[in-house]
């Protein structure tokens, strides 16, 4: 996981346990900076999810290791008003933004363990793209589609069976 913002060093420790419960693999933190003004679209007050991709893959480690690049700002991409996060389907970048998944965004009170619970199957379902996992009709599974928070609230930090056996895990 390479953090493109400023976390909190609980929440990072906090995402690697959960992803390599997940996946039985080693992860690994690293902190990158990266100017974040080429990716941001004015008109919709909004960062590119495609270019913050695009770049990421340009610039991630070969396969098998996988990136996941995490990020605190809004992102888009052109036929979606903002999308929690992004993945290379059987590639290996990922990006997820921790931006619509905090309460207070919705006039709800802080609540920063729902925040990385949410974070987490982000994280997680984004990876799921990168072993090639597209979404699951399973309202439990980690990989089903989530387009508002509620949604991933609803989701386990889990694969279900089937999705596991898919990705090889």
């Amino acid at each position: 996981m390479t953090s493109f913002g400023i976390f909190e060093k609980d929440l990072l420790e906090r995402l690697a346990r959960d992803v390599s419960n997940e996946f039985h693999q080693p992860v690994s933190i690293e902190v990158s900076h990266l100017d974040l003004n080429p990716f941001y679209s004015p008109g919709r007050r909004q960062y590119d999810a495609n270019q913050l991709l695009k770049h990421l893959t340009s610039e991630a480690l070969p396969d098998p290791v996988k990136t996941i690049g995490l990020f605190r700002v809004d992102l888009f991409i052109p036929v979606l008003t903002y999308i929690f996060g992004q993945a290379m389907l059987g590639g290996n970048t990922g990006i997820a933004s921790a931006y619509r998944l905090k309460n207070e965004l919705y006039g709800l009170k802080k609540d920063n363990e729902l925040m990385t619970q949410r974070f987490s199957k982000e994280v997680i379902h984004e990876l799921g793209h990168t072993y090639g996992l597209i979404h699951c009709h399973i309202s439990t599974c980690v990989m089903r589609s989530s387009t508002y928070v509620g949604d991933i609230d609803q989701k386990s930090l889990h694969f279900c069976t089937r999705c596991r056996a898919e990705a090889g895990l």
